[in-house]
């Protein structure tokens, strides 16, 4: 392999399918990709994990194995059950820096242990729309400094096990409507605005010394008409020259439609490069040698014809190779922390008392792409904890089914996000205007009040935000055995 193809590949960190590296990912590894990207898919547990970053390091030791780990909502290595750890807005609603630390420091031990030297976390967004489909429950919360601090207190963890940690997705998703894997979202965003609120968490994840910043598919009208992944003026001038970053950037996938859908991916790849991008994301759903391929053919091209330099290509190679590892580990995670943490961040209002075992009816709606099909759902956990509960998991118009089921138990109704689902919404307003004994338990980001009895707040779908809610409400349910 020549060097310029060489250097075009040290810059790309696609995706590819099953649990041990094919043979394409093996050569070109061997012969200077960048790294890869791990998804569920690519996940057994953690030691197949870990003999699977060791099978790739044994081809090179520097390559950069990533992964989109955030805890919380989004994960990938307990993408079969859930989630270990809260995610950022249950830390966010404790507000406890050092809680925050533990937990990143838990993440970044176990992902060294794994292999891992890149964590595309934590979201330095902020939740400052309601309709937001992509952020919610990712980010730490809406007030800046606040959730700057937590920011700061999460990379700060993860990175004492030299994993590097990657603020995302800047310059902040959370001001969005629209999700960047569908569209191209366009943020009304005046400078001075994002200066004062969005760019606060970025500006605390540099000082803190995060290695790494993501960039994310959206459109800022005061920058230009590009996306901030394809816009120098974003990468170069505001990331680089205002916030004086000096780390590797590394983009969003560039599959998804903000880019594939507008620039095109081959296109997009030299721009986001010549935009000030290092590290370049594909394969979330392109996960194959010939998309590698299709890339490292645009970017030689993109030489060759005196539109990107050589110098600039291998600027982005070395700073993505700074990326890589091995990792140095960590001491052993506790493994009671997560539970710990989110029981403190589960919050209650009004009187939580049930007159016995409940109906417990987990409204679905779909998960967002960046979520996944990660299991979600407090029936199978409160089941456990207290007999005789009963489970129904209708769609947000099952309102005919849950009232053919009551038969005087006590109701538990479980949304996401239930303020951007108009169907949900009406349907926890009317079960609760009929007088049930209602408890409404929203895992997403608290929404109003929809007339419950009580009502419990776990600001996320972990497996331990879910665990902690039911050990509550199995807490304060009247059984006969108690009698």
């Amino acid at each position: 392999m020549d060097g310029l193809r060489r250097l075009a590949d040290a810059v790309l960190l696609p995706g590819f399918v099953g649990t041990s590296a094919p043979d394409w990912v093996r050569r070109r590894v061997a012969d200077g990709l960048g790294g890869v990207l791990l998804f569920g898919r690519n996940v057994v547990d953690d030691e197949q994990v870990a003999a699977l970053s060791a099978s790739l390091r044994a081809e090179r030791p520097e390559v950069v194995v990533a992964i989109d780990e955030e805890s919380g909502d989004v994960t990938r290595l307990d993408a079969a059950r859930g989630s270990a750890l809260p995610g950022p807005h249950a830390l966010g609603a404790i507000g406890d820096l050092e809680l925050t630390r533990e937990v990143g420091a838990a993440l970044g031990a176990r992902l060294a242990a794994c292999g891992v030297t890149l964590d595309l976390a934590p979201c330095a967004d902020l939740t400052l729309a309601a309709e937001d489909p992509i952020i919610g429950v990712r980010a730490f919360g809406s007030e800046p400094h606040a959730a700057a601090a937590q920011v700061a207190a999460f990379i700060a963890g993860i990175q004492q096990s030299g994993v590097a940690a990657c603020a995302k997705h800047f310059p902040g998703h959370g001001a969005s409507t629209a999700d960047s894997h569908r569209e191209l979202p366009v943020l009304a965003r005046t400078e001075e605005q994002l200066r004062t609120v969005e760019l606060v968490p970025f500006r605390a994840a540099i000082a803190a010394g995060v290695r790494s910043v993501m960039t994310g598919h959206l459109v800022i009208p005061a920058w230009g008409e590009s996306p901030a992944t394809l816009n120098r003026h974003a990468v170069t001038e505001v990331l680089r020259g205002e916030l004086g970053f000096t780390g590797a950037v590394v983009t969003d996938a560039l599959e998804m439609n903000a880019v594939s859908g507008t620039a095109g991916i081959s296109d997009g790849a030299v721009q986001a490069l010549l935009a000030g991008a290092d590290l370049l994301c594909v394969g979330g759903e392109l996960a194959d040698a010939e998309v590698v391929d299709r890339l490292a053919e645009a970017i030689v091209a993109a030489v060759h014809s005196g539109r990107l330099s050589e110098e600039l290509l291998a600027g982005a190679a070395a700073r993505a190779a700074s990326l890589g590892g091995p990792v140095t580990g960590g001491p052993a995670p506790d493994g009671d922390l997560g539970l710990r943490a989110a029981r403190r961040a589960v919050e209650v209002r009004g009187e939580l008392k049930l007159a016995g075992p409940p109906l417990v009816v987990d409204v679905e709606v779909d998960p967002s792409i960046a979520v996944g099909a990660v299991p979600w759902g407090l029936g199978p956990h409160l089941s456990e904890l207290l007999p005789g509960t009963r489970v129904l998991r209708p769609g947000p118009g099952g309102k005919d089914e849950i009232l053919d089921s009551v038969n005087g138990s006590p109701v538990v109704v479980v949304t996401r996000d239930a303020h951007r689902h108009a169907e949900v919404r009406r349907l926890v307003v009317e079960l609760a205007s009929i007088g049930l004994d209602l408890v409404h338990v929203e895992t997403g980001v608290p929404g109003p009040d929809l007339g419950s009895v009580a009502r419990i707040d776990t600001h996320g779908s972990a497996y331990v935000c879910l665990r902690a809610a039911a050990e509550l409400l199995a807490a304060n349910t009247a059984r006969e055995d108690r009698r």
